[in-house]
């Protein structure tokens, strides 16, 4: 059975692909889909035009209480069956399930449940009801049907596939939506201005849903502080709070404060767990229960060194959580007296500083491991990623934005082959000679601690160009690769 593309989808080649094999793979019995994804991201989107291609079943979980969830799933199964008002009743899970997916003697069927967590909260038991209908349905022969259980609490869909839990190692499908990537996001946005791109991108990221809430971008960068002030930074507006709202979804953070002002910590620079103690003032060892909820939760990432083992690096995931916690909420009460302008104005250090600059440093990984040309370098990259160099001579520790590494070398391997070592900078002056002086001194240090470095590229990511010095080195040398903004979004 063909599964023809939506129209009206976006980009999401790879999830449609994979949806689509899940519909129609043959077999006998109950298959199982998980989908999740942070809100926003299109999960229901697709999933209810994959339900409208296949005949599907599509039922949008609420939080309600277990009698009124079995009694609405009753009569959205009656309406599809053509059955009057009140003439489905089901007393459990199993029965309602059962019906749904056509495992009481009617034509199997996709069935998609939407915000399953709702669910969970008043029937824990959903799991292993549908571990049974599983086992049962490939004991025996019986119809085709397909389940898909989607939400948007990542803490709480990650853990329905871990350890001894029900669902365990009988999910066919585990597909995580994740949100677009820049270049994704500005053809989305409609922004063909790279600079403006940038900006929308390291507020909003990647997430679509944001688009519906907001509206039309700017046209120009300029108007983009003004623009701000209608959405994030208008208290009225749906967007100003959102870093408390995608809080409160995950169930397992109830101390919020605790919460907050972690992400507070890591947003401001405090990235290892002890750093992120001092300055909240609690015991470092009361930190790994709430540090691994924020990371499963997906507010939190880890970035690995690519080369030293040490403590790796925490960071903020969501761009619309990071810029709530370090542009409007030490200024609350200035937006909320809708003295917007004034308030960004104030925010433009911060911005630049903690929001712009690592988030250029983001980018500049994401095109050299997604987008570079592979003509760029002399060998096909694989892992790319941060890491510290020592320089004992110089008494200097030199921060290294990009590396990547030779594809199938592994991170923290004793010598591995670096395909491409790299420095960004969102600063507004234009990069110099001085950045592939110090890129030339880096790589000469770990090409002498046996690091098959002395063959990699050098590349400059520099937000407002290079001067003419630069650029003319760059022709004469062909280990200097030069990227600036209008570099990251081409796409040809």
């Amino acid at each position: 059975m063909l599964v023809d593309r939506p129209g009206d989808l976006v980009d999401r080649d790879a999830e449609w692909a994979d949806l689509a094999a899940f519909s129609r793979a043959r077999g006998r019995g109950v298959d199982i889909g998980i989908v999740h994804g942070r809100r926003r991201q299109g999960k229901s989107f697709l999933l209810r035009r994959l339900c409208a291609a296949t005949g599907g079943l599509y039922l949008m979980a609420l939080e309600e209480e277990r009698i009124p969830a079995l009694a609405r799933l009753a009569g959205e199964l009656g309406t599809r069956l053509g059955l009057g008002a009140g003439q489905l009743h089901f007393a459990g899970w199993e029965g309602a399930l059962r019906a749904a997916l056509g495992l009481d003697g009617r034509a199997g069927r996709l069935v998609v449940i939407d915000e399953f967590p709702y669910l969970l909260r008043h029937s824990p038991e959903l799991p292993s009801v549908i571990q049974r209908l599983y086992d049962d349905s490939h004991d025996r022969p019986g119809p085709r049907a397909r389940l898909i259980i989607c939400g948007s609490a990542l803490s709480v869909m990650s853990e329905l596939l871990s350890g001894e839990k029900a669902l365990r190692g009988r999910a066919r499908l585990d597909l995580r939506v994740h949100p677009f990537d820049f270049r994704q996001a500005a053809r989305f946005w409609g922004i063909a201005d790279p600079e403006l791109a940038f900006r929308v991108h390291a507020v909003f990221g990647g997430t679509p849903g944001y688009v519906d809430l907001v509206g039309d971008a700017p046209r120009r960068a300029a108007e983009f502080g003004a623009w701000l002030g209608g959405n994030a930074l208008n208290p009225s507006h749906a967007l100003f709070s959102e870093a408390g709202y995608l809080l409160r979804e995950d169930p397992r953070v109830t101390d919020r404060a605790v919460y907050q002002s972690i992400l507070a910590a890591v947003a401001s620079g405090a990235t290892t767990p002890r750093r992120i103690a001092e300055r909240i003032g609690r015991d470092e060892r009361s930190l790994p229960h709430p540090l691994e909820v924020l990371l499963s939760a997906g507010f939190l990432h880890r970035d690995d060194d690519v080369l030293l083992q040490r403590r790796p690096v925490l960071t903020v995931a969501d761009p619309i959580v990071r810029f709530g916690l370090l542009v409007v909420a030490p200024r609350l009460a200035t937006f909320e007296e809708r003295r917007a302008t004034e308030g960004w104005a104030a925010a433009a250090d911060t911005f630049s500083s903690l929001i712009l600059g690592p988030h250029f440093e983001h980018l500049a990984r994401q095109w050299t491991a997604r987008h570079a040309p592979p003509s760029l370098w002399d060998a096909e990259i694989g892992e790319v990623g941060a890491t510290v160099v020592n320089d004992p001579t110089g008494r200097a520790q030199h921060q290294l934005d990009v590396v990547g590494l030779a594809l199938g070398e592994r991170r923290q391997a004793r010598q591995p082959r670096i395909v491409v070592l790299g420095e960004a900078k969102s600063a507004s002056r234009p990069r110099t000679v001085a950045d592939i002086e110090r890129l030339d001194r880096i790589r000469a240090l770990l090409a002498g601690r046996g690091v098959r470095a002395g063959a990699a590229r050098l590349a400059v990511f520099g937000r407002s160009g290079f001067d003419n010095d630069l650029r003319r080195l760059a022709r004469k040398r062909s280990d200097i690769v030069l990227v600036d903004l209008e570099r990251l979004y081409r796409t040809s």
